[in-house]
């Protein structure tokens, strides 16, 4: 039928696939989320990022609540059939909900974590007083 397709994502033990939005014009990975049958086929519909959220439990619309929409320019399956690649057109230039471009801002320095990225907007600017 018309979701067919979603029968060819290997889902995991909990139907969920992961997903990693990248900047379509940069080639930047922006985050890695995850997605079940719902929030795949419902980005295939809005033409937007909608994630499962596992801390929710519940479907997170990317900029729900910050206004940083994931635009969806193309939905790729990788080789495995396991991970899903969307091409996005980053709203706001942030993707991060720590106002930062990208989730991966932190790089391995000498044994640590060093964030080596800049806060764009602070989360206090963003989500308010949350």
């Amino acid at each position: 039928m018309a979701n067919d397709w979603l029968d060819g994502v290997q889902w995991n033990a909990e139907g969920l696939v992961p997903a990693i939005a990248q900047e379509v014009t940069t080639g930047k990975v922006l985050t890695l989320a995850w997605m079940n049958r719902e929030a795949l086929a419902a980005t295939a519909k809005e033409g937007r990022a909608v994630y499962w959220s596992r801390s929710r439990a519940r479907l997170w619309r990317k900029g729900e609540e910050s206004g940083h929409i994931q635009r969806v320019r193309e939905i790729r399956l990788d080789c495995d059939n396991d991970s899903v690649l969307l091409l996005v057109e980053q709203q706001g230039g942030i993707a991060c909900h720590t106002g930062r471009e990208r989730c991966f801002y932190q790089r391995l320095e000498q044994n640590r974590w060093v964030a080596v990225e800049p806060v764009l907007k602070s989360e206090r600017d963003i989500y308010g007083g949350k």
